[in-house]
């Protein structure tokens, strides 16, 4: 399933670093479709009672195991933060079996597909499965358990194609997030392949869509036109409640991190969202 899209060497690429403390990433060399440098970060964080919870987590490597040794006692919870960022779920819930699993609704059906050609992807027990039902009757507040709702703010933006799931940790001010916002080049992701994150005509061409500089306006229209189209109120209801969060760091799957300036990014690449554009 993988093979197309992660190195085969992650192990020797990968990039761990304490973002700030208490948030760990873990950064990988990533492709789309074969072709588009995108990158891809799982992002770890270390609750009060010592153990972890894991959002989009990459390959489960000799090195990560030691590390998260260092972080915490054992892993908690374990986030596929959208319908694509799932890959390495059955790796991490093999090796930690008592983790509450989340997702959105709809990646346990599609991996229920996939399972049927690629015995790899296996059939998990998901304990919180959120849904648009469940957020609609919650008032938008979704809970996850008495503990990771002390720790987090959350928001299942199910406006976006991918149904994604936005968490807010509130100690650290950090916002983690996968294909909601992209900050291409993925410079870090391939800081250790000697391989320039710039090159290729579809990197090119993407990176000139999803990038954070000046005004971002080709990321503002792709937000605007494309992902937010189906459901512009509901996706501008989601960006505002999470804006809302006062966040200082962001933390994408997707190109470089952000410390301390993460909140003003955000208002900034999701301003048609925020404004009310017409």
């Amino acid at each position: 399933m993988s093979s197309q899209l992660v190195p085969n060497n992650p192990e020797e690429v990968m990039v761990i670093r304490e973002l700030v403390p208490g948030v760990t990433t873990l950064s990988v060399p990533f492709l789309r479709f074969g072709r588009i440098k995108f990158g891809g970060r799982a992002t770890i964080v270390r609750l009060p009672s010592n153990t972890l919870a894991v959002f989009s987590p990459v390959a489960l490597t000799p090195t990560v195991r030691s590390h998260l040794q260092t972080l915490g006692s054992t892993v908690s919870y374990i986030a596929a933060p959208d319908l694509e960022h799932h890959i390495f779920l059955s790796s991490w819930a093999a090796a930690f079996p008592a983790a509450h699993l989340m997702a959105p609704e709809g990646l346990a059906e599609k991996r229920a597909q996939m399972n049927k050609t690629d015995k790899e992807v296996t059939i998990l027990d998901f304990s919180t499965i959120f849904t648009a039902k469940g957020k609609a009757e919650a008032e938008g507040r979704v809970k996850v358990t008495e503990e990771f709702d002390r720790e987090f703010d959350v928001e299942y933006v199910d406006a976006h194609p991918n149904k994604e799931i936005v968490f807010h940790h509130k100690a650290s001010k950090t916002l983690i997030q996968a294909d909601l916002l992209f900050n291409l080049p993925a410079t870090e992701q391939y800081s250790k392949t000697g391989i320039d994150p710039t090159t290729g005509w579809a990197t090119k061409l993407f990176a000139g869509l999803q990038n954070t500089k000046g005004e971002a306006i080709w990321q503002k229209r792709m937000l605007w036109y494309a992902f937010s189209k189906g459901d512009r109120a509901g996706f501008s209801k989601s960006m505002r409640r999470i804006n809302g969060w006062g966040f200082e760091n962001l933390v994408p799957c997707h190109g470089d991190c952000f410390v301390g300036d993460g909140g003003k990014v955000f208002e900034r690449v999701m301003g048609w969202h925020l404004e009310g554009k017409k």
